[in-house]
């Protein structure tokens, strides 16, 4: 009897590219729970993988049944699309055919990188996110929930925050199991908030004051590069806390429920659950 793909997937590694990241890890640690052998794809790992030094991807991939992309700082830096096409292309090359390409909501640069995967001949999944929950736990907004204030150029603009961990579902599902191929799943929460309304929901669930000040974007500039922000990293986060946060994406899709058959986790749900675990404690 042949076997599906989702049993073929488990005799070889799956490569998790940024998998010590918000969701790269998370990917990895379902992927190990169901026994699937993972490879993880970061500068840190043996073989190494880092996306300014193409010559170590062959080794990454090698043996691999599927890959995992993203990509770092964003899909929106310039160069990206460039740099996944040959990741895709060295995959292709040593028969890696499954790969699911993390993608962003708004983003041109993203775009074009999910229609170099979607033209390439890959096996491929999308998995187009909005703005990840855990940014307020786990990433650059930690801090300003620590201090009580987040200070940012977005201004009144529903976003639907989606859970990093229904991102990491997603892609799972997409790389074992059948069904996914050739799917653009655009996934986001189940309601839009404002940074301000985000901001609530997480002072709501520490208890303690934590307040949105939208800022103008010079003075945010500014701020990061007190904090010595290399200055391509200021620019790329002025492009996303202005220009795709400018109402394009304040709207809610049907990518978790598509992909996994239930509703995505709701913004609130996610701050009751980071303030149990720990996230802010000051």
């Amino acid at each position: 009897m042949a076997l599906s793909a989702s049993a073929m997937q488990e005799r070889k590694p799956v490569l998790v590219v940024g998998g010590t990241g918000k969701t790269g890890r998370r990917v990895a640690e379902r992927l190990a729970a169901r026994g699937i052998p993972v490879r993880i794809g970061s500068r840190s790992a043996t073989p190494a993988f880092d996306w300014e030094d193409p010559s170590g991807w062959a080794a990454a991939l090698d043996g691999a049944g599927a890959a995992y992309i993203t990509y770092y700082p964003d899909l929106a830096a310039p160069g990206a699309p460039e740099a996944v096409r040959a990741l895709v292309d060295q995959a292709l090359k040593q028969g890696v055919r499954r790969l699911v390409l993390l993608s962003g909501r708004g983003e041109e640069e993203a775009q074009q990188a999910e229609q170099v995967l979607q033209g390439s001949g890959a096996d491929w999944t999308v998995v187009r996110a909005s703005w990840f929950s855990q940014n307020f736990s786990e990433s650059m907004l930690l801090e300003g929930v620590l201090a009580g204030e987040i200070s940012l150029p977005a201004g009144d603009v529903g976003e639907p925050f989606i859970d990093a961990d229904d991102i990491a579902d997603v892609v799972v599902a997409a790389l074992t199991e059948e069904g996914h191929v050739g799917q653009l799943y655009e996934v986001t929460g189940p309601r839009l908030l404002t940074f301000a309304d985000a901001t609530a929901e997480i002072a709501r669930s520490t208890g303690r004051p934590v307040r949105y000040t939208r800022v103008p974007a010079e003075e945010f500039a500014a701020m990061l590069a007190e904090q010595d922000t290399p200055a391509d990293f200021v620019e790329l986060l002025l492009y996303l806390f202005t220009t795709v946060l400018d109402g394009r994406n304040a709207s809610l899709a049907d990518g978790v429920q598509r992909a996994l058959g239930r509703a995505p986790k709701d913004f609130a749900d996610y701050a009751r659950d980071a303030a149990a675990s720990g996230a802010w404690a000051s």
